[in-house]
């Protein structure tokens, strides 16, 4: 049976939810930790605690708030009811946790050292390779948070279905991402343009972009195989942020975004290394062939180096330009102005 959404008095359908959505993380983390599937130690509940507060609520929030404005949106001006809104909160805040989950388990696979500012999971004192135990109990909440809210709705069943499946998605698009890389270490240039988009399809897009959406027309009563167009724009949306995400590890300032960029050293099916690819000299192929892949600032640099002759900066504000344009034209070719708005 669903608890009854946070008693925090009449919430309108506008302003900002942040608050709100900050308070119900509180809520749903001390419900997983009186979880009754579980006779929690003292020392068990601590752990998962701690392990919470260090990986969920950290980042920027954008894929849980974005369920919560979304469903907004689809209910065309009208004031959330208070069930409303919490339910949307916790659908947004299973996509964090879903979230977390991937990258406590992604920095242990890329041995990353820096997540948000802050050493990864992994490489906290005392946790090591308990973290990917730590991953599949962040994976495990996100039913368990469905059953005790959701069960009982409507939509709960497709609401499993379209959990799992951007699971699936996501975990299948890490493993071309990893195994990739394998064939890249011995020939770079496999690194071409439709590899590179498979793996951002499904490794960032579906759980990123398209999955916040669904869920809220899920919320909605609508039938998910009707929006496949609105799902098409949102994977097109996904492939843009990875493209920037790719472009600012190489360029961006670790202060800024928050992590310290390793896609040269780690062989990384990157977007600036396909580009690199496609318009560099066979003098300068030599150079990244030799470089690439290399755990040395020597290499980075020199790989830099080529990325700056090629005016990478500028092919990627290009693509940028012309990727606003195309979304553009495609939103406002949706027939449903509330579609429109959400995307």
């Amino acid at each position: 049976m669903a608890a009854s959404p946070a008693s925090n008095g009449s919430v309108s359908g506008s302003g900002d939810v942040r608050p709100l959505f900050c308070q119900i993380y509180c809520r749903l983390k001390s419900e997983l930790l009186e979880d009754p599937a579980f006779d929690f130690t003292d020392d068990a509940r601590e752990w998962i605690e701690k392990m919470l507060d260090y990986n969920v609520p950290g980042g920027k929030l954008n894929r849980g708030l974005s369920v919560v404005d979304s469903y907004k949106l689809l209910k065309e001006g009208k004031e959330l009811s208070e069930e409303e809104l919490f339910l949307s909160c916790v659908l947004g805040w299973c996509i964090e946790w879903l979230q977390a989950y991937f990258l406590v388990l992604d920095d242990i696979m890329d041995n990353s050292h820096t997540r948000r500012g802050q050493p990864c999971w992994f490489r906290i004192p005392k946790v090591g390779l308990i973290a990917a135990n730590d991953g599949i109990i962040l994976r495990n909440h996100i039913p368990r948070m469905l059953q005790r809210h959701f069960k009982g709705k409507p939509y709960y069943v497709d609401l499993l279905d379209l959990f799992n499946e951007v699971e699936f998605q996501t975990a299948c698009g890490q493993m071309l991402d990893l195994i990739t890389t394998h064939e890249g270490e011995t020939d770079l240039s496999k690194y071409k343009l439709p590899v590179y988009k498979r793996i951002v399809q499904y490794k960032t897009a579906y759980y990123s972009f398209y999955l916040p959406v669904a869920c809220a027309l899920l919320m909605s009563g609508e039938n998910l195989d009707q929006f496949v167009d609105v799902k098409n724009i949102l994977i097109e949306m996904g492939t843009y942020f990875q493209v920037q995400d790719d472009y600012l590890d190489c360029f961006g300032d670790p202060k800024f975004i928050g992590k310290i960029g390793t896609d040269i050293e780690d062989f990384k099916c990157s977007w600036l290394v396909v580009q690199a690819m496609e318009r560099a000299s066979e003098s300068e192929k030599k150079i990244l062939y030799e470089n690439y892949g290399k755990n040395d600032p020597a290499c980075v640099a020199k790989v830099k180096a080529i990325y700056n002759d090629l005016d990478l900066q500028k092919v990627f504000t290009d693509y940028e330009n012309a990727s606003y344009t195309q979304l553009i034209s495609s939103i406002e070719a949706q027939p449903s102005q509330a579609v429109q708005a959400v995307l």
